[in-house]
């Protein structure tokens, strides 16, 4: 009995607590409001160098929020006048070829020198998450904490060859920014040593030691884009090994149309180990620079490039706007089934599909 009373007790405070709430004025909570967009702040905060504001303003770009994108690109055009004044420099280079080691080395002496160095790193992109695999932070650790170096990695998101279609976006950003050096990595898939070719000044294909399979099975067209063959990890055993590489090299590229007019293609023995090699390549990126703008191919370069870039631009909105039909959609899908069931040629579906 005594139990029972004590738990009547203890309900009955419960319930007069309970009670008591109900009775008091009750509080509204309120969700925040949403906070507005700022892009004058973003983009002062941009031209001021910070890494902060422009990594927003990048995630910006690369939003598919229609709203995002819509603010992206006004910040852009607000920092237009900013932009065009770094070297653009693409790196590719077969898997294992030490990519991340050598822009890791390669941007620690270019900080030294007074440069801002800005790294583009194009990952392949997770099937499941959609995001990056690599993690180039994790990968140029020295670099990253490095005030004068900005490391932005971006998933490809199943762009075609491995680099995502913002990628020039990003540099103009980076240039608004103070950055003026560009160093955009690619995975190296085969079909990005063109794309990124298609958005830099100088083309850079790390290579490694031991070039005889290799140059039996390099296509020729991927030779011709490079405006420098780096053969890398040219250190302790590999050193002499690498110096013979780098003479098969020079005998290959004496038959190969040169990627730059004006301008031969070379190679050159680096260690990023050992930090060998690391000045001389720059030297001759400097080089390279003063040849193609006093020959104009540099102006012509990058004018043809806004150009490509445009047309590719075109393209993908093509491309978007039509599958954000939904009767579209769902005509793809019906004609998709008559196509599978031998009731329709291709040809046939594609004609019925624009009439």
């Amino acid at each position: 009995m005594e139990r029972k009373k004590g738990s009547r007790k203890v309900m009955d405070g419960v319930k007069a607590a309970h009670d008591g709430m109900d009775a008091g004025p009750r509080k509204k909570f309120r969700k925040p409001a949403a906070k507005t967009f700022d892009g004058t702040e973003i983009a002062e905060g941009v031209r001021k160098g910070s890494r902060l504001h422009l990594g927003k303003a990048i995630t910006l770009l690369e939003s598919s929020n229609p709203v995002h994108k819509k603010h992206g690109q006004e910040l852009l055009s607000s920092l237009l006048p900013h932009t065009g004044n770094s070297i653009r420099i693409g790196i590719t280079g077969v898997p294992g070829a030490g990519k991340s080691t050598f822009i890791e080395t390669f941007g620690e002496m270019l900080t030294e020198r007074g440069h801002r160095v800005a790294v583009l790193a194009i990952d392949p992109s997770s099937s499941v998450t959609g995001g990056s695999i690599l993690g180039d932070k994790t990968r140029m650790e020295q670099l990253a904490r490095n005030p004068n170096a900005f490391i932005r990695p971006s998933p490809t998101a199943g762009t075609l060859g491995g680099v995502h279609k913002k990628t020039r976006e990003t540099m103009l950003l980076c240039e608004a920014a103070g950055y003026d050096i560009i160093l955009v990595e690619t995975v190296g898939v085969g079909q990005s040593e063109t794309l990124v070719r298609g958005m830099v000044d100088m083309f850079l294909l790390l290579v490694l030691t031991g070039a005889g399979d290799e140059l039996q099975g390099m296509k020729k067209g991927i030779l011709e884009l490079a405006d420098a063959i780096i053969v890398h990890k040219a250190d302790q055993s590999n050193a002499e090994l690498a110096k013979k590489t780098v003479s098969e090299y020079k005998q290959m590229l004496h038959f190969l149309q040169p990627a730059t007019e004006g301008w031969k293609t070379r190679a050159l023995p680096v260690s990023s180990l050992e930090n060998k090699g690391i000045t001389e390549l720059w030297e001759m990126a400097q080089e390279f620079v003063e040849t193609a703008k006093a020959g104009g191919q540099w102006t012509r370069r990058r004018q043809f490039q806004t150009k490509d870039w445009f047309h590719s631009m075109i393209m993908d909105e093509l491309h978007s706007r039509f599958f954000e039909n939904a009767q579209k959609r769902g005509q793809v899908k019906e004609l998709e089934q008559r196509i599978l069931e031998d009731n329709m040629t291709v040809s046939q579906a594609i004609a019925d599909l624009f009439e």
